[in-house]
């Protein structure tokens, strides 16, 4: 059976059972709502974004840090619930939304920051020819446990990546979703923070970039999304990409 993307609010408890079917994932990897705050005039009228209208659609934005910090963690209260103990939370996020998630992870028992791994994001300088790096995003890895000791011949865990957004020529064909992240950013974490065979669930779906990824890494993948078409696209993604694997 292909793989589906649950459409559904990823704090509602019904969503999750409906998108698990009573198993608990082995990791929870997620690109959840940053930590985005309403822009807004003196009067109180909402204020568009520098050179571009005021976002609608996939962005979704708070009016405070407490709206998120509150946000967060009510999403996470019903996630946990659904993971097993041993269970990685991999988080993408933004500078302003570290402090609320790592405060929100640590009262729900995931007090050991096993890391934050970097995304340089690889972009073009005006006409120079010259290639900068602007790490923008980082993913947090949060475990219930302390991290076990490293042999000396223990492998390096992967803590970066370079990549343009679209390396792998995947974001226009689904949709070019804001928060589209390329097969190259994506594979370390989901080799490294699971394993073959394993449920790797993502409440916050997107166009599929990381349960598409999971997928190509063997995994099972379950995966939630708010937005009924994103939702849509994000089965249609998984169906292509089992089929394509078979």
């Amino acid at each position: 059976m292909s793989p589906q993307c649950t459409q559904g609010d990823a704090t509602s408890a019904q969503t999750w059972e409906r998108a698990l079917a009573g198993r608990k994932a082995d990791g929870l990897l997620s690109d959840p709502p940053y930590c985005l705050l309403t822009r807004r005039r003196k009067d109180g009228d909402l204020r568009d974004p520098k050179h571009k209208k005021i976002d609608r659609g996939p962005v979704r934005r708070f009016e405070n840090v407490r709206e998120f910090r509150d946000f967060t963690k009510k999403w996470l209260e019903v996630a946990v619930k659904h993971l097993t103990p041993e269970a990685p939370l991999v988080l993408w996020m933004n500078l302003l939304g570290r402090e609320p998630m790592t405060a929100a992870c640590r009262e729900l028992g995931y007090g050991h920051v096993q890391g934050e791994f970097v995304w340089g994001k690889r972009t073009r300088e005006g006409n120079s020819g010259e290639e900068i790096l602007r790490v923008v995003e980082t993913a947090l890895v949060f475990t219930r446990s302390p991290a076990e000791p490293q042999s000396p011949d223990s492998p390096a865990l992967p803590w970066a990546a370079v990549a343009g957004y679209d390396d792998d020529g995947e974001a226009a064909a689904w949709g070019n979703h804001p928060n589209h992240k390329p097969f190259g950013v994506l594979e370390p974490l989901v080799r490294t923070w699971s394993r073959p065979g394993q449920l790797v669930v993502d409440p916050f779906a997107g166009s599929g970039s990381i349960p598409a990824a999971a997928l190509k890494l063997g995994r099972e993948v379950a995966c939630i999304e708010l937005e009924p078409e994103w939702a849509e696209r994000v089965t249609k993604r998984l169906e292509q990409k089992q089929d394509l694997q078979g």
